[in-house]
């Protein structure tokens, strides 16, 4: 098993995340990108708020994390996105795949 990055982070306008999707995949910060319908129950400025969402997860190398993370915060509509990131275990196989399709 070899490690990549999952970075994640979600938007109120599906049209924006998969745009922002497609740049990640055109500037070659990600192999793959998945975005996924999401109903979002969180406080924000002290009240209960509840909206749909589209999540978009990326698929990038560890080193592309941080440069992943920083293009979605430039592209991203909201005044404070929330974006996450995490590393994960893959095959070899899926590894290099996603290695060769960066960068």
């Amino acid at each position: 098993m070899t490690d990549i990055a999952i970075v994640q982070s979600s938007f109120g306008d599906p049209g924006e995340a998969a745009l922002v999707a497609r740049k990640l995949l055109e500037e070659r910060l990600a192999a793959c990108t998945s975005l996924v319908p999401i109903t979002s129950i969180y406080r924000w400025e002290d009240v209960t708020q509840e909206a749909a969402e589209t999540v978009m997860t990326a698929k990038t190398t560890i080193e592309l994390a941080t440069q992943v993370a920083a293009r979605i915060g430039q592209l991203h509509s909201y005044e404070l996105p929330v974006i996450e990131r995490w590393p994960v275990a893959v095959d070899e196989a899926v590894a290099a795949w996603v290695k060769n399709t960066t960068g």
